[in-house]
């Protein structure tokens, strides 16, 4: 039943919040959520890892009974992985918030809460209308967090945020039903939701039924990414919500996209997404260098960096429809990663702008000199962002550039094209891997002009803030440089940065196998007998 208590643990510790006076808030929300990181510290502990693609820690109870809805939960490796990193930002985002949130706190801690269950649900619900609600439920959070606690813009960004993603996610449900009701035609009207149920029955779909599920699934996901072209959205809603909301934002709520194409798209519509993957891989690549060079121009600096999530999210996608063990394995890591490193800018922003109510690099440069502790923490995590060796940021991006680079561009001509003995599965090849890689060239650009900018040079402070006093004039709130509570925020997220950079192995060993689960279904496509004859060791044989 642990997995129904990292579910239900932050759910209670919001009803407290709740109850209680807006002064215990914070600390009553702290104690939730380092208490659900506890529980997935033993979750992970009790792993079996030598079978990380079997789900495990299952539970179910009967929801619906007559359709088959049940709340079934359970996780492989990779789920288990992204409810880690959930549970790992819980704590850091209500430090993070400690002093930014001064009014309706209840609300805030509440809300803050609540998504949490919400999207620890998504990692480990293995029904499909229970992954559905929590994957829609997460929406509500979030725009309350955005629309009353944001910048001065909050009310349409969360607006925007809200009726896009909401969209995108019909869409897809309606992809997903027609995948139920699939499978209750093929066995005799027996409707069931159960997830693994329903990607074997989806394989067997044919490809002009698997094309229409695989646009409706990717309208859902890719706009939860951001994939271009509907990624206008995020930009808006990372620079208006709160500190909180935008560590959330890229760490957790983004890769519900990527989670998704990985457990839905690729193993569902393989066809389909065979057929296709030249096409989302060209708009990944669009994504990644469009978005860089928006980075260019931005002089608000919480913009750039929400600008630079769509060109890493550009790289995760394009690792995942690279078909091959090293592109998935490297767009699962990069899932992680970028959670890490670009929630850590968010909150280095935030702290800034707490200080002196500006993200404009216009009004702001030279703060290594006043605050050499966040000007360190500013190069450390920039670096760690723009895929500097021995940082985590470097891996990731290297493995699905790689496995794009090793892709035979010729296997998915057509939909259910054989492999080539002893070639590595995918449809892409080289030619995508160096259009990709522009986008490291342009990545490196645009962040060491913005840390260049705002740590290096001349000291530049904003009017009035000469002395880091309060628009009152009052003694300032907050010390110049950072505090112990805010490198406390931080120190997690660089250790995490700093050992997955050095040392990945562990992560890699452990999603080795869910991941070689999906390249089989790839590599097991039905070959022509040709091939099938010139195999006789059998090695691509269904």
């Amino acid at each position: 039943m642990i997995l129904y208590l990292l579910l239900l643990a932050p759910l209670l510790f919001a009803a407290l919040v709740a109850m209680r006076p807006a002064e215990h808030a914070r600390s009553i929300a702290l104690v939730g959520t380092l208490a659900a990181g506890v529980v997935a510290l033993f979750a992970m502990l009790q792993f079996d890892y030598t079978h990380a693609d079997v789900m495990q820690l299952k539970a179910s109870a009967d929801w619906i009974p007559s359709l088959g809805v049940t709340l079934s939960v359970g996780v492989d490796s990779v789920s288990l992985l992204l409810i880690a990193l959930t549970a790992l930002l819980g704590p850091i985002c209500v430090l993070a918030s400690w002093s930014a949130i001064t009014t309706d706190r209840r609300t805030y801690y509440a809300w803050l809460l609540i998504l949490q269950t919400a999207m620890v649900g998504v990692f480990a619900a293995r029904d499909l209308v229970f992954f559905y609600v929590c994957f829609e439920f997460t929406l509500i959070p979030m725009y309350v967090l955005i629309s009353l606690f944001g910048s001065t813009n909050r009310k349409k960004a969360a607006t925007k945020f809200f009726l896009y993603t909401f969209t995108g996610s019909i869409i897809a449900l309606a992809g997903l039903i027609y995948v139920a009701w699939f499978h209750a035609r093929s066995t005799g009207g027996e409707w069931t939701f159960a997830i693994d149920a329903l990607a074997t029955t989806a394989r067997t779909m044919p490809l002009s039924a698997q094309v229409p599920v695989l646009v409706a699934l990717l309208l859902g996901f890719a706009v939860k990414v951001p994939l271009f072209p509907v990624h206008t959205w995020l930009p808006l809603a990372h620079t208006e919500a709160p500190t909180a909301g935008s560590v959330i934002l890229a760490g957790v709520l983004l890769k519900l996209g990527t989670y998704g194409i990985f457990r839905f798209v690729l193993p569902f519509v393989p066809e389909a997404v065979a057929a296709y993957a030249p096409v989302i891989a060209v708009l990944s690549i669009i994504g990644i260098v469009y978005a860089g060079l928006i980075c260019w121009v931005q002089n608000d600096v919480k913009k750039l960096v929400a600008y630079s999530s769509v060109s890493h999210l550009g790289f995760c996608v394009l690792g995942l429809f690279a078909l091959n063990q090293t592109g998935i394995s490297g767009s699962v890591l990069y899932m992680i990663n970028h959670g890490l490193s670009t929630g850590a800018l968010f909150l280095l922003i935030g702290m800034v702008y707490e200080r002196y109510h500006t993200r404009s690099m216009h009004e702001l440069g030279g703060l290594a000199a006043k605050m050499p502790i966040w000007a360190t923490c500013m190069v450390f995590f920039a670096m760690a962002s723009v895929g500097l060796p021995g940082l985590n940021g470097f891996v990731s991006e290297f493995m699905c550039m790689m496995g794009v680079f090793q892709a035979d561009s010729s296997w998915a001509a057509a939909a259910g094209k054989a492999y080539t003995p002893g070639a590595t599965p995918g449809p892409l090849g080289p030619w995508f891997a160096l259009a990709a890689g522009s986008g490291v060239i342009i990545a490196a650009i645009y962040i060491l002009y913005m840390v260049g900018k705002v740590c290096f040079g001349p000291l530049v402070l904003p009017e009035g803030h000469d002395h880091h006093d309060d628009d009152d004039g009052h003694a300032p709130k907050l010390p110049t440089d950072l505090n112990a509570r805010e490198i406390l925020t931080l120190a997690p997220l660089a250790v995490g940065c700093l050992v997955l950079g050095l040392y990945p192995s562990p992560v890699l060993d452990a999603i080795e196998a869910p991941v070689a689960r999906i390249v089989d279904i790839y590599q097991t496509a039905d070959p022509a007998p040709d091939t099938r004859e010139a195999d006789p060791a059998g090695e691509f044989q269904p």
